[in-house]
């Protein structure tokens, strides 16, 4: 029987509606593991007509071999010097690291995070936050690095973002039927990074996952069930 993560609840209430999250915990992804295979494995069991998959970002970006060692990062001086102005939250590096504004760097481009070092700097005084991932977009705001909260031996690892997540949704969708959401979520908010289709709105998508029930430890969940609870109703 699934459960929720310590701390997380089971239900959410969504408009007039309540979703379950069942978060599903797999063996510790790495690269090149099919996540058909992982689907088939973990989730497969326990699916039903009408749920909702949805998939941590992070084991996407590790399946595709987009996660790298810290130690194979090389650092160039832009990166050393641009990090130095990066916030540094609690809930996750991202580019306040050397290797991740490196792997940034080389993923957006130094002209783009530029740019967009310059549009935060000038907005900033105005309350105006957010600004730098707006300009240069998801593919840096996924950018994440070692932290220790994260499972070895992903804690000395720096990862990219995943590549075309719109397109991993669609194949496991064409596989199990279900509609796919890859997900990037931690306790500071919600992005939604690929679907499946359409017919899953990124406002629900957010919504669903705004409190985060994968969790950000050792839960080991990256895979999750949505399910409307249509015994509530």
């Amino acid at each position: 029987m699934l459960e929720p993560n310590q701390g997380k609840n089971l239900a959410i209430n969504i408009g007039q509606d309540v979703y379950e999250r069942h978060p599903v915990k797999t063996h510790v992804i790495k690269s090149g593991d099919d996540l058909i295979e992982v689907v088939e494995k973990y989730l497969k069991p326990f699916l039903q007509t009408g749920d909702y998959i949805f998939i941590s970002e992070k084991i996407v970006a590790i399946s595709q071999g987009r996660s790298f060692p810290i130690e194979e990062i090389k650092p160039s001086w832009l990166a050393k010097f641009l990090v130095k102005f990066v916030h540094k939250s609690p809930y996750g590096i991202g580019l306040g690291s050397p290797w991740t504004m490196q792997l940034a760097l080389g993923e957006v481009g130094a002209p783009r995070i530029l740019l967009g070092a310059v549009v935060a700097a000038v907005t900033k005084p105005f309350g105006i936050k957010g600004m730098f991932y707006r300009v240069c977009g998801k593919q840096a705001s996924a950018i994440d690095g070692p932290c220790d909260y994260t499972l070895p031996p992903y804690n000395h690892y720096a990862k990219l973002a995943p590549k075309d997540p719109d397109g991993v949704a669609k194949k496991i969708k064409e596989k199990f039927g279900s509609e796919v959401v890859i997900i990037d979520a931690n306790d500071l908010g919600v992005e939604i990074l690929g679907r499946s289709s359409e017919n899953v709105s990124i406002d629900f998508a957010k919504a669903v996952f705004r409190d985060n029930p994968l969790g950000q430890t050792n839960e080991q969940t990256p895979l999750c069930i949505v399910r409307r609870n249509n015994t509530r109703e």
